[in-house]
């Protein structure tokens, strides 16, 4: 459970510091998946912040849900696993998601993820920026 305090740091004491900015994680609101249940977002960086060119965002998916297959054909996207546990199928391998896990797909790289029985907590990145 070590990790899942290190996500819960993240989540209500962390801070996005620019030359010009604080923002506080916990400020920022969840919100759920527009496509998959059980999966929320946190977008700590956005397109509108960054000029389009990356975004940041916490990710937590609920104990046995999932990101369902899907491809982003024009970024490059990637996962830090924080917490929980899981599996991702990258361009149809199988890897073992735990804490400390680091996995990127290129753009047009299909891809899922599938929480196991604790959840799953990732930092995801994007480039350019997803929204």
């Amino acid at each position: 459970m070590e990790f899942q305090k290190l996500f819960e740091k993240f989540n209500l004491e962390g801070h996005l510091l620019l030359s010009d900015t604080d923002v506080a994680f916990k400020e920022i609101p969840w919100s759920k998946h527009p496509v998959f249940a059980g999966v929320e977002l946190k977008h700590i960086l956005t397109a509108q912040q960054s000029g389009g060119d990356f975004s940041f965002h916490l990710v937590r998916i609920a104990p046995g849900c999932k990101i369902g297959g899907h491809v982003h054909e024009k970024q490059l996207e990637t996962h830090e696993v924080l917490a929980g546990k899981g599996v991702c199928i990258n361009n149809g391998t199988e890897l073992k998601y735990e804490p400390g896990i680091i996995s990127i797909f290129p753009a047009g790289v299909p891809h899922e993820v599938l929480a196991g029985s604790e959840g799953l907590y990732l930092f995801a990145k994007f480039m350019p920026a997803l929204c």
